[in-house]
Formats: C-alpha cells, sequence, structure tokens
C-alpha cells in the first residue's frame, strides 16, 4: 500500500465504507464518492471527517489510488476518467488481501451470520490485543502495528477467493444469490476453494453436511463447533432466558468454563463458539474472553432495538428463510410472551422465487405477518412473482402494506414488531414511528 491517497468509488457501500475507515486510521488520505441517497453507513464516514461526493470525473486526480466497490463497473464516469489519467484501480476485495497478509487474519464466511459472528469476534479480540477489523455493517478500524485483522469474507460473485486468511470461520453453506449462484453445489464449490486458500485452521458448523464435506490442504485443521458430542468445540447445559444465553463450552475433553452472551437464539451461541474457538487457539487467556463477550451489544441492522410506546421495533437484515427464523427465535426467546408481528420486505425477485417455499415456512413462525412489495436491485427491476403470491401462501396474515397505510401495525399495542429486510424496508419502520408520534 505504497500510495497514501486512496478515493473510493461507492464508498457507502457497506465493505466499502468499512475499508474506508480502516485506512483513515492507518493514515491514509481518503475521498469517496457515491449516489446521493442517504445510507446508514455515511454516519461513521462523517463522523471520521470524509468527504462523501457525488459520482463525476472531477473527483479524480492525478496521484490517486482507486479502489472501485464490487457494485460499480467500466460504464461508471468516474472509473472511465481514472482508466484515461492511467491512475491504479484496486477492487475492493484486492485491497482487503494486501490488509489481510500484515496481520493474523481471521475471515467469517458463511451463507448467513457472517456480520453478527465478524462483530462478535472483532469486540472480543480488540478489548483483549490490537485488533484491526472490517465489518458488513460499515464498520472499520484500523490500528498500527495490530495483531489481529478481523474481516468479513464475502461469497458473493466468489469474491471471497481473493483472500488467504490464517483463519476462516465458516457459519454454514446455503443456497443464496440465485442471480449468480447456479445451486448449492455451486455455492459448496466456491466454499471448498475458499478451504483452499486458508493457512492454519477453518472453525465450521458441525450440523452443516456441507461443511462436514469440505476437504482441507495439508498443514490446515478444520474444527467442528456446535451442540453435538461429536463436535470439537461444543455448549453443554445452554441455558436461554429473556436476558440473553449462558453455556460450557467443551474443547474436546476439555472444559474451558462456563460463558455468558446478552444475545439471543441459538445461532448466536454458535456463532459465540465460533469466536471462543479462535481465541482458545490463539491462546488468550479464558476469563478475558468470557469477560468480553458478556459486554457485546450487537452490530448495525443485526436485532436492533428500540421502544416505541409499549411496542418493541426491532430492525434486522434478515432477507433469507434461514436468516428469518433465526431472528424470530431470537425473538421469541427474549419476549415469550408478547405477540410476533413481522414486516418482511422480499428482496429481489429471483431470491423471492427461488426459496418461496423456504419464506413460507419461515414467515409462519410468526404470530402475524405483513409484507411490502419486493425490492429489486441495479440488475434486476422486475420479476414473475409478487409479494401478494407469498402473502397468499401465509398461515398468519399475509397483508401486503404501503407506506401510506401502516395503521394495521398498531392493532396490537404491546407487540413486538421485527422489520426484515436487505433493501430499504427501513423507511417503512420510520414511517411507522412517525404515524405513532403525530398519533
Amino acid at each position: 500500500m505504497e500510495k497514501t491517497n486512496y478515493h473510493f468509488v461507492g464508498i457507502k457501500g457497506t465493505g466499502m465504507s468499512a475499508l474506508a475507515l480502516v485506512l483513515h486510521d492507518l493514515g491514509y488520505s481518503i475521498t469517496g464518492s457515491d449516489i446521493a441517497k442517504t445510507t446508514f453507513t455515511q454516519q461513521g464516514l462523517e463522523q471520521a471527517g470524509i468527504t462523501i461526493q457525488e459520482f463525476v470525473a472531477a473527483n479524480i486526480q492525478a496521484g490517486q489510488t482507486v479502489i472501485a466497490g464490487n457494485a460499480f463497473d467500466e460504464h461508471n464516469v468516474e472509473l472511465q476518467e481514472a482508466q484515461k489519467l492511467g491512475l491504479p484501480i484496486v477492487k475492493y476485495p484486492e485491497m482487503v488481501e494486501k490488509l489481510v497478509q500484515k496481520y493474523t487474519s481471521i475471515g467469517v464466511a458463511g451463507a448467513h451470520g457472517k456480520t453478527s459472528t465478524t462483530g462478535l469476534l472483532a469486540h472480543v479480540l480488540q478489548g483483549i490485543a490490537p485488533t484491526s477489523y472490517l465489518i458488513g455493517d460499515g464498520t472499520g478500524r484500523g490500528v498500527k502495528d495490530g495483531q489481529f485483522f478481523v474481516f468479513e469474507a464475502d461469497e458473493y460473485r466468489r469474491h471471497f477467493l481473493a483472500y488467504h486468511p490464517d483463519y476462516l470461520i465458516m457459519t454454514n453453506i446455503d443456497f443464496d444469490h440465485p442471480d449468480y449462484f447456479k445451486d448449492l453445489q455451486d455455492v459448496q464449490a466456491a466454499f471448498q476453494t475458499a478451504a483452499n486458500q486458508v493457512q492454519k485452521a477453518i472453525f465450521a458448523w458441525g450440523d452443516d453436511p456441507h461443511l462436514r464435506q469440505l476437504q482441507v490442504p495439508a498443514g490446515v485443521k478444520i474444527y467442528y463447533y456446535g451442540l453435538q458430542d461429536d463436535d470439537d468445540l461444543r455448549a453443554a447445559k445452554i441455558q436461554r432466558t429473556t436476558k440473553g444465553s449462558s453455556f460450557e463450552v467443551w474443547y474436546q475433553d476439555q472444559n474451558l468454563g462456563r460463558f455468558e452472551i446478552p444475545l439471543f437464539g441459538e445461532h448466536n451461541v454458535l456463532n459465540t463458539l465460533a469466536v471462543i474457538g479462535v481465541s482458545h487457539l490463539e491462546q488468550l487467556d479464558h476469563s478475558l474472553i468470557q469477560r468480553e463477550l458478556a459486554t457485546f451489544t450487537g452490530v448495525k441492522r443485526r436485532y436492533s432495538e428500540q421502544k416505541l410506546g409499549q411496542q418493541i421495533i426491532i430492525d434486522d437484515y434478515a432477507h433469507h428463510p434461514s436468516e428469518i427464523k433465526a431472528t424470530l427465535d431470537a425473538a421469541r426467546q427474549q419476549y415469550p410472551d408478547r405477540k410476533l408481528v413481522a414486516v418482511f420486505q422480499p428482496h429481489t425477485y429471483s431470491r423471492t422465487k427461488a426459496l418461496f417455499d423456504g419464506f413460507v415456512s419461515s414467515l409462519d413462525q410468526a404470530d402475524e405477518v405483513f409484507l411490502t412489495e419486493i425490492f429489486g436491485s441495479i440488475r434486476e427491476q422486475a420479476g414473475q412473482i409478487s409479494s401478494t403470491d407469498l402473502g397468499a401462501k401465509l398461515k398468519h396474515g399475509g397483508q401486503v402494506l404501503t407506506l401510506s397505510d401502516l395503521t394495521p401495525l398498531q392493532a396490537d399495542p404491546k407487540a413486538v414488531i421485527i422489520f426484515m429486510g436487505a433493501g430499504d424496508i427501513q423507511k417503512y419502520e420510520v414511517a411507522y414511528r412517525q404515524l405513532v408520534t403525530r398519533a
């Protein structure tokens, strides 16, 4: 990283904004551009004093190294100008790989749970040793001469194959991104290639049959974590309450102690096991790990809750059936006596169609379900499926809401309302808050 002036094309992206913050902390000069629309990632950039501009060719100057976000190609005006000036253009995964090589690096991959696990691992490690991290909620931190680098490794379009980390946590393998992956076998092949590039060890969820089929290079070990007797790292004597979860952790035949987390749902117990596994292998003090786990409050857009009158409002990024199921499981643990109302925004037509039955099954775990229209993407503006089709199959509701009428959400004044989706579901949450506040 010989250049000191980096310009980010697409700086508001969750990974890009985090990377910009990491490089800013490491002392580099950062500029960036993106669309004008406000996003939840830009607050951190603004607090760091990083100016965000709209896309214009004049932003590109001699002496810059341009970092290109994954969503932008040669049609972008700034990338065209950079090519014209002969400036170095580095793709986001390539830049992350340069950082990975400077630290003891731990990547987190998986169809679901990447961001939550990355955030938890970063929280624990930075409380014990100098740690840089890049989290998929737009959060990043760079520490000069740090010991660890924790980062999210996204499988979409096989971006994570740019990385060669010391450790890789694999939370699961599942079929997602049907606009890119052909089928589940295609996803599994991508994860196998990622496994081939790990330097020290892999921590993988033991109940996933696809992860159980992984082959690892000579000299690399794979440790399975979970709740079963044949897992290398397992949780036992689990207690789940309205305050969180606690459990004993066993590494093979060794009892590592009892750990408590202020988190909900079985998936968070599993995520914690992976974090403990890496920390144990790096010989970190178990009492320090216990201390840091007990103070984790979560990451952005992952089960973020607030009160609204007597109701509880939860904001979550869940957009896949497995994620919806996990989020509802967590809410059911925390609020066992309240009605759970899901407000779900399907994300892309191809995903809604490919995973249709899974969405029906998972959403039916809520007491009542409301939907919004499907959120498309730049590459996918329409499709042969609608939210009405999905709603018709649900047992508990299925009404498609509009921004102009969110009054059905007021029916139960003590309900837990969970807004879920990866698009712009937050605008419905904001509109509902305004409705309640005006009432």
